[in-house]
């Protein structure tokens, strides 16, 4: 079908609803399966529904060089585990139908959308063998509403790798074609041991991408024993190691960091030092004072905390990491 090819990322949305519009590319509920799959090479960008002083915007202002976009947040509801997601009406968008076209015009362009669970104030917990189930059923439950492709787990007040575990395989027994990313802070990944970083290895045959975030931390331990203050090329690339000696495959290993300085409390890093790192870690350049053993030419890439601080900035962060990642080998 022409629809299936239609995965070109320069490709916007404004112009795949022309071709809809058109009849030359279908972009109804069919369209899911056959646009969910993520480059090789790719970048994450959590969307924000609401308003918090960046800028506000909707699903189809999301520039081209986002390949995964995380609508954030889904919430927690009265059932363990059940979480739920509603539009804010601070986003200016006429209707829930607008929002669900805006999912699909966004998938027909080679996009993956899918919902984040939790956040800085998320209180979704997981923690038995009811709440698991209440989790993928709602998960999945809002991929058939909304048309998402799949979930991100950014659950920073605690985890249950027994449970998550079970709740993300569920989900993946339902929708084989799930995306999955996560978010850890750096704390959650500094060990195999640590129950975010075996909820990964649990989900690894289907695992999409793990976007640590390397901001908002103290110091932490790199894969070398040496401790590495945040901010800098070797926080980022020392810590990646952990991961690509642990168990996740390059291509599960992404870089998250705050697009401006505004997106974080600390920990910010110009786009040029993100793009050092994706190189010492891939090619062996670019290094600061730590540089790993070999290459991981695999690597999936970067996410940043905001597409909403990034236009604040003029998408300055997307701009030059974009073309970055897209290009690796």
């Amino acid at each position: 079908m022409v629809r299936a090819q239609v995965r070109n990322r320069f490709l916007g949305a404004a112009a795949v609803a022309a071709l809809a519009a058109g009849g030359l590319i279908s972009t109804g509920p069919s369209a899911h399966a056959a646009t969910s799959a993520v480059p090789q090479h790719a970048v994450t960008g959590y969307w924000q529904n609401f308003d918090n002083g960046a800028t506000v915007q909707k699903l189809r202002d999301v520039p081209n060089d986002y390949d995964i976009i995380a609508v954030a947040f889904a919430d927690a509801t009265g059932t363990p585990g059940a979480v739920d997601f509603r539009l804010d009406p601070a986003l200016g968008y006429g209707s829930e139908q607008q929002f669900k076209d805006d999912i699909k015009a966004e998938q027909a362009a080679g996009k993956s959308v899918i919902v984040s669970v939790g956040g800085q104030n998320g209180t979704v917990s997981v923690a038995d063998d009811a709440s698991a189930n209440a989790f993928a059923t709602s998960i999945t439950g809002l991929m058939d509403e909304y048309g998402f492709d799949g979930v991100d787990i950014d659950l920073e007040n605690g985890l249950n790798a027994t449970y998550m575990t079970k709740a993300l395989k569920a989900v993946h027994d339902k929708k084989s074609d799930v995306v999955v990313t996560m978010a850890p802070q750096t704390i959650d990944m500094q060990s195999p041991s640590t129950e975010y970083f075996k909820t990964a290895l649990g989900i690894k045959d289907f695992l999409t991408v793990v976007n640590m975030q390397y901001y908002n931390s103290g110091s932490m331990n790199g894969c070398d024993g040496k401790v590495y203050a945040q901010g800098s090329v070797d926080f980022l690339t020392a810590l990646a190691c952990i991961q690509l000696e642990n168990g996740l495959a390059p291509s599960q290993v992404g870089l998250g960091v705050p697009a401006s300085p505004s997106g974080a409390g600390s920990g910010y890093v110009a786009p040029s030092v993100v793009n050092a790192a994706l190189d010492c870690l891939t090619k062996g350049a670019g290094c600061g004072g730590f540089k790993p053993g070999k290459t991981y030419p695999g690597l999936r890439g970067a996410m940043t905390w905001s597409t909403n601080w990034d236009a604040a900035s003029g998408n300055a962060w997307s701009k030059a990491v974009g073309p970055k990642v897209h290009g690796l080998p």
